[in-house]
């Protein structure tokens, strides 16, 4: 199961306080940037950000799930309804967030 549009727009609007999150689709799920990295995946209607040390902190108890098969796992987030924290959570992951890889040219 695809991700939909409406819970697209509903994460993305949870995000809106913060700046700079572009999304880009792949597959019929989407990839959500923070200042140009990859924070997380909206994967079958789940949001699933990357497992670093900050967001193990604020999230102890949390899942962690494959956004897609064979691919490594990822913090799923449970609590999307708090816009508050979701900010928190993407300004806190930002600094640990890896750097694009560079474009072959």
């Amino acid at each position: 199961m695809a991700t939909n549009k409406e819970y697209l727009h509903f994460i993305l609007d949870q995000l809106s306080d913060l700046a700079e999150i572009p999304y880009r689709c792949a597959f019929g799920e989407y990839m959500i940037y923070h200042c140009g990295k990859v924070a997380a995946y909206l994967c079958d209607n789940r949001l699933l950000v990357k497992p670093v040390p900050s967001a193990v902190r604020m999230m102890p108890l949390a899942s962690y799930e494959p956004p897609y098969e064979g691919a490594k796992d990822m913090l799923l987030v449970d609590n999307v309804d708090d816009r508050e924290f979701l900010a928190a959570l993407f300004t806190a992951m930002q600094p640990e967030l890896p750097e694009p890889k560079k474009k072959r040219k």
